[in-house]
């Protein structure tokens, strides 16, 4: 397995099916602020759907599909990055991203996503990396600009969440953009 440091005291790894329990103890602690912006932080609620869920980006990875990478601060998860969508044979993927309020304001987002995007362009070759976030996320909207990605647009009541209908922002950089 392998770990990339983002600080001395955090690194990025991958998150797998045998870390559920962990993974479960990491989304009671983020739910609260995860639960607005990413529906499937709801699903994991116990042991069984904790491991579904890493089951389910474990079988993209195998697919060359989606990845999941957590983010260690300290030895603890408190956060994760992941492809959401990969397609290399079209060259373009979507990221998205997560935190626990005990890791907030250290970088770390911004830093795993880099890391994300790099290996993405510079090793797999894609073409277009996307962030989609709701614009009421200021913190996702942040970190997009902050990798100097560009608002493409918005998408209105784009999917429905927790009883209504939410619109999304659309943000993205072309391998050609990326320093």
């Amino acid at each position: 397995m392998f770990s990339i440091d983002l600080t001395e005291s955090a690194q990025l790894r991958p998150l797998e099916p045998w870390q559920a329990k962990e993974f479960l103890a990491h989304m009671d602690r983020a739910r609260e602020t995860v639960d607005p912006w990413i529906p499937w932080a709801s699903r994991s609620h116990d042991l069984a759907s904790a491991t579904a869920t890493l089951q389910r980006y474990a079988d993209g990875t195998a697919r060359d599909a989606q990845r999941l990478y957590g983010i260690w601060l300290d030895g603890t998860l408190v956060g994760g990055t992941m492809f959401v969508a990969f397609d290399a044979e079209v060259g373009n993927c979507e990221i998205g991203v997560w935190l626990e309020p005990a890791a907030t304001g250290r970088g770390l987002v911004t830093r795993a996503v880099r890391v994300l995007i790099d290996w993405a362009f510079r090793t797999r070759g894609l073409h277009r990396a996307e962030w989609h976030c709701n614009p009421d996320n200021v913190d996702s909207s942040n970190v997009a600009r902050r990798l100097g990605m560009k608002r493409e647009g918005l998408l209105r009541e784009a999917y429905p969440w927790n009883g209504k209908r939410n619109d999304t922002e659309i943000w993205a950089i072309l391998a050609h953009e990326w320093n």
